[in-house]
């Protein structure tokens, strides 16, 4: 027999629990098993009145944030509604049913405002990093670093070259992300750089291009992870510059040693990593193995010697050439000593110009100049340690164990839906993807402690 639903939407009193209705399994319950915020009151307490009316409580915030970057509903306005219909959300930030949801314009004043100046964000992700270090789920014994471009919110027609002139004192360009585009010019003088093409509406974003893909303003995010269970350390936000994604590590790894007093016996990454200067920070500077490929361009194509092919001699501090004759990076006595050392931090070792004249093997070392040079990295030896490395087991299997930090980077795309920001300016950058790293160690965490963390200590790595 045909049945037919009962009407139940009559009734004037309902017995209703909303801790029944969210699943054991849900994965907002070993969030919130995961989550302490037991100090965040007394973090934001400077940034609050002692009078006036009770503002809306920042647990709810940040909690409605972490739904938000969890299931990847990046419009706050969604979010709210979302929120409002949801009882697994609703229960997770602690509402009731009846209970209002706060306006999706709180959400702008508060980011933008005291979230941003009292580093909240940064300070739950160093709490989330603490309940992973108690859980054991970081060992500190290798670390990976790599960066990902994400596009900024920021339109390829709103740009003029780098070269044209900008009044940024027009009021039409007078925004929250380009006066702090100006206090960048004045505290770290960006300007030394002249970028290829500026944006009008967010002038710290780079303009970069994929390999055989459109051009288009984009930040980096940079994080440094632990290898064993893949646990974010540490986040940081860049302009989409090689340069300043390497340079970010060395920050990366100085804030997880001053913060968590940890540090990694290797660290793990690819070849724009392998530069001279920062395999010698590496080694010299922190006593990290640097597992990572020399940045290295001496090698040549055309048949000709490379400089590999010459043998180094540290006691007499010159090369010898496979015909047996010396290159020096000085022939004479100088009555004022020199270093040698140029801009590029080399230093240029010559033959003379007679060996190789009459050196039968001319046309295979220098058939193009009167004589054979080698330009030698003042951190050669820390280079010497990468080559050495690189021929080991365990360099091997760390180059397995960097492809967990693309995994991050792939989640981050395309599971939390961050391939473009909506907020502004590199603080705005560093706002998304400190939240977004924040979110995929809870993610992580309650998946792989289920029980949640202890409730009290960091923990010792595992």
């Amino acid at each position: 027999m045909m049945g037919r639903q009962a009407s139940g939407q009559d009734r004037l009193f309902y017995s209703f629990n909303l801790e029944d209705h969210v699943p054991q399994n849900h994965l907002l319950r070993g969030i919130d098993r995961c989550l302490d915020f037991g100090g965040l009151r007394e973090h934001l307490a400077e940034h609050y009145s002692q009078i006036g009316r009770p503002s809306i409580d920042p647990e709810l915030m940040l909690r409605m944030l972490i739904v938000g970057y969890c299931y990847g509903i990046r419009s706050e306005r969604r979010l709210c509604e979302e929120l409002h219909l949801n009882l697994a959300y609703r229960w997770f930030c602690r509402l009731s049913l009846e209970d209002s949801v706060p306006d999706h314009s709180t959400f702008s004043k508060n980011r933008h405002g005291r979230f941003r100046d009292s580093g909240v964000f940064r300070w739950l992700f160093d709490e989330v990093v603490r309940r992973c270090m108690a859980a054991g789920l970081v060992k500190a014994e290798g670390f990976a670093v790599d960066a990902s471009i994400v596009a900024a919110d920021a339109s390829s027609q709103r740009g003029v070259p780098g070269t044209d002139l900008v009044d940024w004192k027009d009021p039409a360009l007078c925004t929250r992300a380009v006066r702090e585009y100006l206090q960048g010019l004045d505290a770290e003088a960006l300007a030394k750089v002249v970028p290829k093409k500026i944006s009008l509406t967010d002038p710290q974003a780079s303009w970069t291009a994929a390999i055989g893909g459109p051009a288009f303003y984009a930040y980096s995010t940079n994080y440094l992870i632990d290898v064993e269970h893949g646990v974010i350390l540490d986040v940081q936000a860049t302009p989409a510059h090689r340069t300043a994604e390497v340079d970010s590590t060395k920050v990366m790894i100085e804030r997880v040693q001053a913060q968590f007093e940890i540090k990694p016996e290797r660290l793990i990454g690819d070849t724009a990593y392998g530069t001279a200067a920062m395999l010698s920070w590496m080694v010299n500077d922190k006593g990290i193995e640097p597992h990572v490929p020399v940045w290295d361009r001496t090698q040549r194509d055309d048949d000709t010697f490379s400089s590999s092919d010459f043998t180094w001699d540290e006691q007499a501090n010159e090369y010898t050439c496979p015909q047996g004759h010396p290159l020096r990076s000085q022939w004479r006595a100088f009555k004022i000593e020199r270093s040698h050392v140029t801009k590029a931090d080399t230093i240029v070792y010559r033959a003379s110009q007679h060996d190789c004249s009459t050196c039968p093997m001319k046309q295979r070392c220098c058939p193009n100049t009167p004589m054979r040079k080698i330009a030698r990295s003042v951190h050669e030896a820390a280079r010497d340690v990468a080559r050495k490395i690189a021929a080991t087991e365990q360099y091997e299997r760390s180059r397995c164990e960097r492809k967990k930090v693309e995994m991050l980077f792939a989640h981050l795309k395309r599971i939390l839906r961050l391939d473009r920001l909506r907020l502004r300016g590199l603080s705005g950058a560093s706002d998304e993807f400190t939240m977004a790293a924040v979110v995929q160690n809870l993610r992580r965490l309650a998946i792989l402690v289920p029980q949640g963390p202890p409730s009290q200590g960091t923990g010792a790595p595992a």
